[in-house]
């Protein structure tokens, strides 16, 4: 059985391994059927490329993505804030700044106004207007305009001075505006310190300045003091030190 089994395998494969002999085809028969080949693989690939791109998303303007339009629905709860009746808007605070000014600054500009405002500096009193007015003021009933820095004490000031009743004098105009600050700050002319302090005013600090004990006759309360516009004018450099 095994034999007739074997032997029909065998003569199978000899079938099979016995060529066959086919008539020769011309070479233009033998091309058709590879150039037919060739134009279905090439229809097939277009369509292909097609259908690829026909599935293939399109690209989304300035990479956004599809959930991110501007339009899409709001999905969260919408919330109402109601405000009580009585409660009012808050206040804008528009403050009020002053530059300061350097005390070198100052010594070098070596005017009447320069002087006045070194008294401020070194007192930490605001450099407003009407600080300045008052300091111009006062300087004019003291020594006179044009001989402002006379023996280096404008205000005719006794403390650190070596002088009484205001006769001293000082090396030179910046030790005399030091002087003036820390007597105006001793405790002796607390109207005056707030009066320069809040600096709005010149007529409320000149009104200080009058009931106080710095001058023994208060400037006649007022008789004796000039509100007239002020000149300005520049000391000699050596009066400053320079």
């Amino acid at each position: 059985m095994q034999d007739a089994q074997v032997g029909g395998r065998r003569a199978a494969r000899h079938e099979v391994a016995t060529p066959v002999t086919r008539p020769r085809r011309s070479t233009a028969e033998r091309a058709r059927p590879r150039r037919r080949s060739l134009t279905a693989a090439a229809t097939l690939s277009v369509l292909g490329l097609l259908a690829g791109l026909a599935l293939a998303p399109l690209p989304q303007p300035g990479g956004l993505l599809p959930f991110a339009a501007a339009d899409a629905p709001h999905l969260g709860d919408v919330q109402d804030l109601e405000v009580a009746s009585d409660v009012s808007a808050p206040t804008v605070s528009h403050e009020s700044y002053v530059a300061t000014t350097g005390a070198q600054t100052l010594v070098a500009g070596g005017t009447n106004v320069d002087w006045a405002k070194l008294v401020l500096v070194e007192g930490e009193w605001p450099l407003t207007e009407e600080n300045v007015t008052f300091m111009m003021r006062w300087m004019r009933q003291e020594n006179g305009a044009d001989n402002w820095w006379n023996r280096n004490n404008p205000l005719n000031n006794g403390q650190g001075s070596g002088g009484g009743s205001g006769l001293g004098s000082y090396p030179t105009l910046i030790e005399a505006a030091y002087y003036a600050a820390e007597n105006l700050q001793s405790g002796r002319y607390p109207e005056v310190d707030a009066a320069l302090a809040s600096g709005d005013s010149a007529d409320a600090t000149a009104q200080a300045i009058w009931a106080s004990a710095w001058a023994s006759s208060h400037y006649g309360y007022g008789t004796h003091w000039s509100s007239r516009p002020y000149e300005v004018i520049e000391a000699p450099a050596s009066a400053w030190g320079r």
